[in-house]
């Protein structure tokens, strides 16, 4: 696997935040399910999540940045007692870094050579002593699993109204996350269980998915109350009259009023999130074409309520 910093296009100095960031908008360009047949997205997708997950678990990226694991969390060769006597004054030639044994392998070794309770260099090795009795108790003990972290990108209507959305996993596993009506952009569901097994009959660690909420062409957020960006005709906008809408939970019909604003609202009370209202933002749109009646009309049309709509910039 790659360096994870490469892998999401980010420094070591950067911030937590801005891995986050970082990761939030490659998983918006690449997520399988915007992506349909392309195998390619999904590789790079799992590369993501995974760069992701070492390097959002603050453990992970320290023990990363210091060269205690790999980038794919491995855990690398332990600098121990040979190692730092072969660097050290005085060390003898040949010794080597004892193949990379840790700890435990020497107490092993050296306790299978003289008999299981031998001193060597002054300490004793062997599985007789009380640290040895600690130390093989506390290999033995359960322990819980790692909690991993997803990202998942759904829908602005699905975020709002709730839906069950399938995540994939980088391993090829996959998981039905529930999405609670009204959830917001950002937040983080926990599935228990989901995790990294356990040890020694530990219970597993948990999934953290973190939502990311696409971005909607006419609806938009904001605090509870939802903003529907309703385009108009201009004769609409003018004249006034009934459309159709559509909210959260069904369309409605709404009445534009005579000589509509660009920009006015119309509230739907108790048609938001959790008790919020939506509010409908006319746009007016023009024709996209020359309307030679319409122009002739306007050549010879005298407003009864004239107006400047750029005498506040005359000071400016």
């Amino acid at each position: 696997m790659r360096d994870p910093y490469d892998v999401l296009g980010v420094r070591r100095t950067d911030s937590d935040a801005a891995i986050r960031k970082a990761y939030r908008k490659l998983a918006k360009t690449h997520h399988p399910d915007l992506n349909p047949g392309k195998p390619e997205a999904t590789e790079r997708f799992k590369e993501m999540n995974a760069a992701y997950d070492l390097l959002s678990d603050p453990d992970k990226r320290g023990k990363f940045d210091r060269g205690e694991i790999d980038a794919e969390g491995h855990e690398a060769p332990p600098r121990g007692f040979w190692h730092e006597q072969r660097e050290g004054p005085g060390a003898a030639a040949g010794m080597g870094d004892a193949g990379g044994f840790s700890a435990e392998d020497l107490e092993s070794l050296f306790g299978q050579a003289f008999g299981g309770g031998q001193a060597f260099g002054g300490q004793a090795f062997g599985g007789g002593g009380l640290g040895g009795a600690a130390a093989e108790a506390a290999a033995r003990a359960p322990r819980r699993g790692a909690d991993v972290q997803y990202s998942l990108t759904v829908d602005f209507l699905d975020a709002a109204r709730g839906a069950v959305r399938r995540l994939t996993l980088p391993e090829g596993r996959t998981l039905d996350v529930t999405i609670p009506p009204g959830l917001r952009d950002g937040h983080v569901l926990r599935l228990k269980g989901q995790g990294r097994p356990g040890r020694n009959g530990g219970p597993p660690g948990d999934a953290l998915v973190e939502i990311s909420v696409a971005p909607h062409e006419f609806f938009r957020r904001e605090g509870d109350d939802i903003v529907l960006r309703l385009p108009v005709t201009l004769q609409e906008a003018v004249l006034g009259g009934p459309v159709d809408v559509p909210t959260l939970s069904g369309r409605v019909r709404v009445t534009i009023p005579v000589a509509a604003r660009n920009g006015q609202r119309l509230r739907l009370r108790g048609r938001g999130i959790g008790g919020g209202h939506q509010y409908v933002e006319l746009s007016v749109v023009l024709p996209p074409g020359p309307e030679p009646a319409l122009a002739e009309f306007l050549r010879n049309w005298k407003p009864e309520h004239p107006i400047d709509p750029r005498a506040a910039l005359e000071d400016l």
